[in-house]
């Protein structure tokens, strides 16, 4: 039952059964002791910083958390009600080991997990650490342990905002600069976070949806890339003449934004706009982005005077590529952005308060500033059932021999009209293509050719 919480990336399922309180105490004894290996024969106990989101399971599987931790004799420090970005922030500023969130994303209410981080709010992963505390929470079960650890409360929220407000416009605190805003907070985290810092900003006016978030209940699913979630804030945007809105997902690490039409922006899109402002700054930096991006993203890097990298789809990858090149930014189409000002990680306040600035910044409509990157068109994800995901890729590869090929992440497929992407998922027996091109015509004919060698297409 404990194996079947585990996830590639994080520990994932639904609560009680079989995410119940005694797994979630199995789980914290097992990070407990991932974290004291982490720390070899150092006198000094683990501390761990530790947070919760709004679900109403969260209480409890946190408190049997720390106590997992605690008899493992970490330190707990516990900061309270807290967006996922929250921990990356409060495991460097506190200068912890590690730091755990209680959450369990964008998934539907009935669902909990915890994400993990080691020191420096590294992403703990399978291949990082993830498959060695399964196994030591394995090991825990049923067992009786007292806590040793100590344990405290922290609120950081004044230093959580300075932080994020090192990319807010200080023009939007005393009013001199003024923007409208919708926001769907998703019912998630967002409803927390967005008061606690930016309720201070004078010259943000602020059209709140779905900001409750102490019932349990999503009055939509917390999931801003699905299209049909952000209905809300792309019709609060039309009716209350809003500069823009933002959709947050569950936890607020992802968010997608709309135009003052109500036209959503692909993530790509926004990556391509705002890579400008770190470029001004920093002629020639690297600013990295998911191969599954518009190759609109590449080129507005490169006619900014910076470095394009790709990476492979992920936070893991993510971050440790953006590290790698020390790079200032980067973007996912997923709605992680990342920051090296955030010790290169993702953060939804980060992005909310650069998008505010650099519109203001611009003083020109949202969708005008978008519109340049708009030159290719997209087919937007498609999956395919496919038993045998090598052989479908083979087909793949053998149908263009000549386009030039790289397996960074999947098949890519590029050619001098169109290319394509085709990644294997990690958790189903489905393959997801991203094709894009200079018009709808070549786009539908390729998808047709492509979807042929790669099983049957799956319109979820």
């Amino acid at each position: 039952m404990l194996a079947s919480v585990f996830k590639a990336y994080d520990v994932r399922a639904v609560h009680p059964e079989p995410l119940s309180v005694d797994v979630a105490r199995s789980i914290g004894m097992g990070a407990g002791a991932f974290f004291r290996e982490q720390v070899g024969d150092r006198a000094k106990p683990p501390r761990i910083a530790v947070g919760y989101d709004m679900r109403l399971s969260s209480p409890s599987l946190v408190a049997a958390l720390e106590e997992g931790l605690r008899t493992r004799g970490c330190d707990v420090v516990q900061v309270g009600l807290v967006d996922t970005p929250f921990i990356a922030f409060a495991v460097n500023h506190l200068e912890c080991d590690g730091g755990i969130q209680t959450t369990a994303s964008h998934n539907p209410a009935q669902y909990n997990g915890f994400k993990m981080c080691s020191a420096h709010a590294k992403p703990i992963g399978e291949s990082t650490g993830l498959l060695r505390i399964r196994e030591l929470a394995e090991a825990a079960q049923g067992e009786a342990a007292d806590p040793v650890g100590a344990r405290e409360e922290i609120d950081l929220w004044d230093a959580y905002r300075e932080h994020v407000f090192r990319f807010l416009d200080p023009g939007f605190l005393d009013g001199t600069k003024q923007i409208k805003v919708a926001v769907d907070a998703s019912n998630g985290m967002a409803g927390t976070m967005v008061p606690r810092l930016f309720d201070g900003g004078e010259g943000i006016e602020m059209v709140r949806l779905n900001f409750e978030n102490d019932t349990g209940v999503f009055v939509h699913e917390p999931n801003p890339l699905v299209e049909a979630n952000l209905q809300p804030v792309r019709d609060a945007v039309v009716a209350e003449g809003a500069d823009l809105g933002i959709c947050f997902d569950g936890d607020a690490d992802r968010c997608m934004v709309v135009d003052e039409r109500g036209g959503i922006i692909g993530c790509d899109l926004l990556t391509a706009w705002l890579c400008g402002r770190f470029l001004e700054r920093e002629p020639g930096a690297s600013i990295v982005y998911d191969l599954r991006s518009s190759h609109c993203v590449q080129d507005a890097v490169r006619a900014a005077g910076g470095t394009p990298v790709r990476s492979r789809v992920g936070h893991v990858f993510m971050k440790q590529v953006l590290a790698e090149h020390q790079g200032p930014f980067a973007g996912e189409l997923s709605g992680h952005f990342y920051f090296r000002d955030n010790w290169y990680a993702d953060s939804g306040a980060m992005a909310f308060a650069l998008v505010l600035s650099e519109l203001v910044a611009a003083g020109r409509p949202l969708s005008e500033l978008i519109t340049p990157h708009r030159s290719r068109v997209q087919s937007g994800e498609i999956n395919f059932e496919v038993d045998d995901k090598p052989a479908a890729m083979e087909r793949l590869r053998a149908a263009y021999p000549e386009a030039e090929v790289d397996e960074l992440d999947g098949v890519t497929v590029v050619l001098p009209d169109w290319w394509c992407n085709v990644r294997a998922s990690n958790t189903e027996p489905l393959l997801r293509l991203n094709l894009e091109g200079p018009d709808s015509a070549t786009v539908d004919a390729r998808v047709e050719e492509v979807s042929s060698l790669l099983g049957t297409r799956v319109d979820h």
